[in-house]
């Protein structure tokens, strides 16, 4: 992929802070890139509607603490850590800080890419790995901003905050690839959020959200690749490949997933048994159901219900 080399000015990459703001921040490190600066802020005092703005598109994400967020005219929302906004150039935002102390600073990342470098990393997934529906083409969604962070864009940020701090000829190298996977998997999370949560809106025209649909009003059968398929009217290759580079994760590790979720709100129910959860969601055995639990949501399903009384 060709590399971008529009550097990015500090007019382009610093936040337009307001005078309240400078004094609410006692810690800001920026870290730059030739496409890119990272910005690491500390805040340890509370604070109501502080107005910020970014003059290039942004990639913000909780680390400590908390936010609330008022943006356009939604309902102000939660920001909590885990989470991340994508924002576009010159969206203005107000924020509050509700907890922020001495003792528990609210603790922030502000990745700031330039624009071109963003435009040939969506140019280059379209030319190599085209969406599933040729009418649809990858982009980066800045009204769809506001995302879970799953495992593989946490790991990432991690990666990238370590990347800028280190001292490598290499560097450079290292966060380009970085900052191409970032945008690829960010691409990847706003595409499956769409096809996952709104896939009986969408099954009559796409044909991975047609399948999403049949995959949850047949998660107690046995699903196997070739129905599915069959379902989207693709080859097996040429199906498992697309649904992969759609969603992010294979139809296999989707339909995981979906028992999982599904056997949550079962066990949610305190009259239904850990019995019940693992048949009801689709699975055969209780050993294989009681490591799956695991392996997604980190302890059993006997945790999970206690959790829960």
């Amino acid at each position: 992929m060709a590399s971008g080399k529009k550097s990015l000015q500090n007019s382009e990459a610093l936040p337009a802070w307001g005078g309240r703001l400078d004094a609410l921040v006692e810690n800001k490190l920026t870290l730059s890139h030739d496409v890119a600066e990272l910005h690491l802020y500390e805040t340890f005092q509370r604070a109501q509607l502080v107005e910020l703005e970014f003059g290039a598109p942004v990639l913000t994400s909780m680390l400590t603490g908390k936010k609330v967020m008022h943006i356009d005219e939604l309902k102000p929302f939660d920001y909590l850590p885990g989470e991340s906004l994508v924002l576009p150039a010159n969206k203005p935002m107000k924020i509050d800080f509700p907890e922020a102390t001495v003792q528990t600073p609210t603790r922030c990342i502000a990745l700031t890419i330039s624009g071109e470098f963003i435009q040939q990393t969506v140019n280059y997934l379209n030319e190599e790995y085209p969406r599933s529906e040729p009418s649809e083409l990858w982009e980066v969604d800045t009204n769809n901003y506001h995302l879970q962070n799953n495992f593989e864009i946490s790991s990432l940020i991690d990666k990238i905050i370590r990347l800028y701090r280190e001292n490598n000829v290499l560097k450079p190298f290292f966060i380009h690839n970085s900052l191409e996977e970032l945008i690829v998997r960010l691409m990847q999370t706003q595409a499956r959020r769409v096809l996952v949560d709104q896939a009986r809106k969408y099954m009559s025209s796409h044909r991975l959200a047609f399948v999403v649909e049949y995959i949850r009003n047949n998660l107690t059968k046995a699903l196997a690749i070739d129905e599915l398929s069959n379902q989207a009217c693709l080859s097996k290759s040429h199906f498992f490949r697309l649904f992969k580079n759609e969603l992010g994760m294979s139809p296999i590790q989707f339909i995981l997933q979906e028992r999982i979720r599904l056997a949550k709100q079962i066990l949610s129910n305190p009259a239904k048994s850990i019995t019940d959860a693992c048949y009801e969601s689709g699975f055969n055995s209780l050993t294989h159901f009681s490591n799956a639990f695991r392996t997604v949501e980190r302890i059993s399903p006997r945790q999970y219900k206690q959790q829960l009384a």
